[in-house]
């Protein structure tokens, strides 16, 4: 994933006792004298990715799993090979694929343990350095924070490095059974105080100085616009998290049930006065190096 080398760079490189010094920042690799090389790395507000990448383990299976672009994008600003990934939503394991096949590594909870085990089944064919942790725990819990440290702890790291977020969207799709699954809170205000939580957990889990990433849309009920991401961020402000970015990104490659199923949305946004969401956050979270 790493650029080559570019001997013809017009960047100015700082030579020490005749030894090229690479510029880089604590929480990436990104050679900073080098900086043109990287116009695969996105830095503006907006992204829109025409379809989602497929192969490499990656597979559309589970409604709701985030694309795989975006985990590609944020490592790379934001984590080193080796560092430690945490996901507190793993799902079908986006993050946890990813992760591998960018020499990072994963701790990955999940609430439901026959996701647990697909994502398993999908590692079993790449991660053969055995980078990855996989938790079936509820992550509003006290214990899904002790689990993450023993894990960490047999990682070798006190901390992890980069955290991510992928909540469900409050009540819009129902993910289990489960009565502390977020999808089955019966109020948006019982859904923000469960995320706060996750968001604590993540919180304490995180290394000083590092960034963590919300994954995140809005929803509609009765009538009535609730903008889930910016209470979501609200929250993440209250655990001590600062905010850093908001990106908006096209849902292409999100959606399952086009065609008819449009076509009836599109009515529906006619008869009601709204618009139907084509896209999603991606907001930036730093924790504070004290």
């Amino acid at each position: 994933m790493r650029p080559e080398k570019n001997n013809n760079s017009e960047a100015t490189l700082q030579l020490i006792r005749g030894t090229i010094v690479k510029k880089t920042k604590p929480y990436n690799d990104i050679d900073l004298n080098s900086w043109k090389d990287y116009d695969h790395i996105e830095t503006g507000t907006l992204w829109t990715f025409s379809e989602r990448a497929k192969g490499n383990g990656h597979k559309f299976d589970y409604h709701g799993n985030y694309i795989p672009q975006i985990a590609e994008q944020l490592y790379s600003r934001y984590t080193r090979p080796g560092d430690i990934v945490l996901d507190l939503f793993l799902g079908s394991g986006t993050s946890a694929i990813e992760a591998v096949h960018m020499k990072r590594r994963c701790i990955g909870v999940e609430i439901k343990p026959e996701l647990i085990e697909k994502v398993e089944e999908k590692l079993q064919d790449f991660d053969n350095d055995n980078l990855t942790r996989l938790i079936c725990q509820d992550s509003t819990s006290e214990r899904a924070c002790e689990q993450v440290h023993l894990a960490l702890d047999e990682l070798g790291e006190e901390k992890a490095q980069f955290l991510v977020l992928h909540p469900p969207y409050a009540d819009i799709i129902r993910f289990s059974n489960k009565k502390k699954d977020l999808s089955n809170c019966t109020s948006t205000e019982e859904f923000l105080e469960k995320f706060k939580n996750v968001a604590q957990n993540g919180y304490d889990c995180l290394e000083n100085g590092r960034y963590a990433a919300l994954i995140i849309g809005d929803k509609y009920s009765k009538g009535e616009l609730v903008p889930l991401g910016f209470y979501c961020m609200q929250k993440m402000n209250e655990v001590g998290f600062k905010t850093k970015s908001i990106i908006v990104k096209n849902i292409t490659g999100n959606e399952i049930g086009k065609g008819r199923a449009s076509n009836l949305w599109r009515y529906r946004a006619l008869a009601g006065g709204f618009y139907i969401f084509k896209h999603e956050y991606v907001m930036i979270f730093e924790k504070s190096k004290k």
